[in-house]
């Protein structure tokens, strides 16, 4: 089976959507230093590139989390496959996603992570599908909503593939 892939948000879009985004961290953090939690594999990408427009204090950490595995669609059982190196007791901790699907897996991390006594807890998602949810999720920051397509670029992949595009793309499977 052969993959296309259609541009949704251009390279120049989700730039300055991140710079939106950390700009907006950095009033509402300002004075603090920010932790931010990635989510990997997908979230990294966005870590990264939001962390350099962040002006306040940041210190990063990692985790694995997954419910896919080699499907387009969300498993529903969330596992961890990587823990934080570091406590999160008395940080301002925010989280960050690559996409916010269903909110399983982010539902089930967020009631983890608070558990673990953060001063503050948040949500930062590049890409939010709000019509595929089916367990409720506040996201504090949202990059875009998009519509319910199987995305790619950025962080997202399809079978480990197309994580290295510089724009959000729509996987259309063909014969």
């Amino acid at each position: 089976m052969a993959e296309k892939i259609r541009v949704m948000l251009s390279e120049e879009e989700v730039d300055a959507k991140i710079k939106e985004i950390g700009e907006q961290i950095s009033k509402d953090y300002a004075g603090r230093q920010v932790h931010l939690v990635c989510v990997l594999k997908g979230g990294s990408f966005f870590m990264c590139e939001l962390a350099k427009r962040i002006t306040v204090p940041v210190s990063l950490d990692f985790m694995s989390v997954s419910s896919y595995g080699s499907e387009t669609k969300s498993s529903g059982v969330v596992k961890i496959v990587k823990d934080l190196d570091e406590p999160l007791k008395g940080k301002d901790v925010i989280v960050i996603e690559d996409i916010v699907d269903s909110g399983r897996t982010l539902s089930y991390l967020m009631e983890m992570l608070k558990d673990r006594g953060p001063a503050s807890l948040r949500l930062c998602t590049l890409l939010d599908k709000p019509d595929r949810r089916v367990v409720d999720v506040h996201v504090d920051y949202t990059g875009f909503q998009i519509p319910d397509e199987f995305v790619v670029g950025y962080g997202l992949d399809y079978d480990q593939k197309y994580r290295n595009l510089p724009y959000i793309g729509v996987v259309e499977l063909g014969e």
